[in-house]
């Protein structure tokens, strides 16, 4: 603690600028002792500068914490009581070197201990980010949220090559209070891990309880990828398949949704920590009203869609595509890249529909015996 009973201050010695520090221990007597580096002092904030703090220490004179020791969890004002290390005990201006920083991170390691061990959930604030994920100083000590610990609600869900967005997403939530678990905290190693996700899991199982297959939900768009779209329904990560966005084929799935939106869809799935769900599944088909239209031995005219080694895909109808098969080409070996060019229309022959299975099948029109 601080001596006390002295009645030699900053602001005394201030106002007699022929005292040194020498001659106002030397006059305070036995009660004051010398500062030793690596000592925790106590004093008062005198100032609050861009790149400085100055720290009343009473008979020890003043300290000095420059930015990089005041540290990011807290913001001080004039008059405020803290705690600080002694880093040096004298710089060329008289004032000794101070750290907030590392005596709020000694003081802190012991809170994390205890946090950890209770499992409690804890309010974190990150102050920076990077492309992995979260940097926190909790307590005086500066730990990591990696993106993998992100709950399903501020997960970034971006295409692979969009990495620039992924550090835009998690820049979003810099200065913004998370609930959060820690997950693994080693002084020596001076490691500190944090999840939301864990933070979060115990709501989950609740919620899951009171969802089953075929509920209607409503979510918002927290991610769209080549593959397909992830939702935030009440704080649970859902994907609905591009296969599952809608009765037509889906080339893009961002032509169909946009991150933010709001979507209703059907839950066709659910496993432990994600839903599958599905938008087409709330529409009726409109393959089974489209499909009317067509009849085995009927010609029909359709656009090639897609070419594959075993045959050509031919959109009939917005709703309606069908399968010519490379046997039904005209002759063993056919390569279907000789026969078809993407996106032209031709004329085929339905051979077969089968309703159940959604499958048409086609021949091309005229073509040899």
């Amino acid at each position: 603690m601080r001596p006390r009973g002295h009645s030699v201050s900053y602001k005394n010695c201030m106002a007699n600028a022929t005292i040194t520090m020498d001659d106002l221990l030397a006059g305070a007597g036995d009660n004051i002792k010398q500062l030793v580096a690596g000592e925790v002092v106590h004093g008062n904030v005198l100032s609050v500068k861009k790149h400085e703090i100055l720290i009343d220490l009473g008979p020890l004179g003043v300290g000095l914490v420059p930015r990089r020791e005041v540290g990011f969890s807290k913001k001080y004002e004039t008059g405020d009581e803290v705690s600080a290390s002694i880093v040096d005990t004298e710089l060329d201006n008289g004032y000794s070197l101070l750290s907030l920083r590392k005596a709020a991170k000694d003081r802190g390691w012991d809170e994390v201990a205890a946090k950890l061990e209770a499992g409690e959930i804890i309010t974190i604030t990150p102050y920076d980010a990077n492309r992995g994920g979260l940097l926190v100083e909790y307590e005086g000590v500066r730990g990591f949220l990696p993106v993998s610990q992100l709950s399903a609600e501020h997960y970034p869900r971006v295409g692979s090559s969009d990495k620039d967005e992924i550090l835009q997403r998690l820049n979003a939530l810099v200065n913004k209070e998370l609930r959060a678990r820690i997950l693994d905290a080693d002084r020596k190693a001076n490691k500190l891990i944090f999840s939301e996700k864990e933070a979060v899991k115990e709501g989950l199982a609740e919620r899951f309880e009171k969802m089953a297959i075929g509920d209607t939900v409503k979510g918002v768009v927290t991610g769209v990828v080549d593959f397909g779209v992830f939702v935030n329904v009440e704080g649970i990560e859902g994907l609905i398949h591009i296969s599952e966005i809608s009765w037509e084929r889906v080339n893009n799935p961002s032509d169909y949704v946009k991150v933010g939106q709001t979507v209703d869809a059907k839950i066709i799935a659910i496993d432990k920590e994600r839903l599958s769900l599905s938008m087409k599944q709330l529409t009726k088909d409109p393959w089974l009203d489209e499909v009317e239209q067509f009849k085995s031995g009927d010609t029909v005219e359709g656009t090639v869609t897609r070419i594959t080694p075993f045959g050509a895909f031919v959109q009939l109808s917005p709703s309606v595509e069908a399968l010519v098969h490379v046997s039904e080409l005209g002759g063993d070996g056919t390569d279907p890249e000789k026969v078809f060019t993407l996106n032209e229309r031709k004329e085929f022959v339905v051979l077969e529909i089968d309703k159940d299975n959604r499958k048409i099948s086609l021949s091309l029109a005229g073509k040899k015996k």
